[in-house]
């Protein structure tokens, strides 16, 4: 394959994956932040102090519940990011790094505000100069992705510390600040771990697909991204059998089903074919996974019993 055609390929790929398909869990999200956001500017203003209010996207690995807040604090129009001028950042948007210390959670939090630590400092310290800068931002939200690792390897007492933490964002006597925590179910053991700080969170889960419910939803799904792609669908892989398959290999996830989509879709293009077929999913999961064919989802009779997140499985073979 010559390097221009390669890189024809890359661009196309590129293209589908800054496609943004929307669910139900993303549209209860989506509603869920604009309330809280329209709430908090009423109050700023009308000189207004109130408590600021949180909102956690639940899912597994896989779920796209990232890919979700990420989409939608970079697409409000009336989000602003960063103003060089004015030096407003409506939302400041990081993961929480590991180790997870209440310290270091802090000095990742300043970085992402943009003043980097650069002496040491006690833990107290450095969250006081964090409620400062977001004042100073004029930060509406804090946004932490992987929220879940807050409460990973944590004594009770470190816990405690980490949700009042929490909860005295919220609760800043000049300047509170709402949050947004994205994460896996782990993430629940911080938010049901305090009744003050669970009934300040809205809760949004991103199930998972239903094999028997969600088949046709699948199947306009794998359509609209075929045809973004340029391409047709085989009549094979528009079936509820195909769709139930598909879902299965992605682990019953939303996001992991347009990862593998979209990779068998670069499957097709690199074969140079014309449509999208069952065979090219079944290669991409090779590819993918070093599974032998009989432990392969778009190929075993009994695909079921397949654990599609296990990497070159050899059906019991060491």
């Amino acid at each position: 394959m010559t390097e221009s055609l390669n890189t024809g390929i890359q661009q196309r790929v590129l293209a589908l994956r800054s496609i943004f398909s929307s669910n139900q869990a993303y549209r209860k999200f989506e509603d869920r932040f604009g309330y809280l956001l329209e709430r908090r500017r009423a109050e700023i203003a009308a000189g207004v102090i109130a408590e600021a209010r949180c909102v956690a996207l639940i899912g597994a690995s896989g779920s796209g519940k990232t890919t979700a807040a990420r989409h939608l604090i970079t697409t409000l129009p009336e989000v602003v990011s960063n103003d060089l001028e004015t030096g407003r950042m409506d939302v400041a948007s990081l993961s929480v790094p590991t180790p997870a210390t209440l310290k270091f959670v802090g000095q990742t939090t300043l970085a992402a505000l943009g003043f980097p630590l650069r002496r040491e400092k006690t833990a107290q310290t450095i969250w006081d100069m964090v409620k400062d800068h977001l004042a100073a931002r004029q930060t509406l939200f804090l946004h932490y992705d992987e929220a879940q690792d807050l409460s990973r390897h944590q004594t009770p007492k470190e816990l405690n510390s980490v949700v009042s933490t929490l909860k005295s964002l919220m609760q800043h006597p000049v300047w509170p600040v709402g949050l947004i925590l994205t994460g896996t179910e782990e993430l629940k053991t911080i938010i049901n771990h305090d009744s003050q700080l669970a009934r300040r969170v809205f809760p949004v889960e991103f199930p998972q697909l239903n094999p028997l419910l969600d088949t046709d939803r699948v199947i306009h799904l794998l359509n609209h991204y075929t045809e973004r792609a340029g391409m047709s669908g085989s009549d094979d892989v528009a079936t509820a059998e195909f769709a139930a398959r598909l879902i299965h290999a992605a682990d019953r996830e939303f996001g992991l089903l347009i990862e593998l989509a979209i990779s068998a879709l670069e499957e097709a293009m690199r074969s140079d074919a014309e449509k999208l077929e069952i065979v090219h999913f079944t290669q991409m999961f090779r590819k993918r996974s070093g599974c032998i064919d009989g432990l392969n989802p778009f190929v075993a009779a009994d695909f079921e019993r397949i654990d599609c997140r296990r990497l070159l499985d050899r059906g019991g073979e060491t």
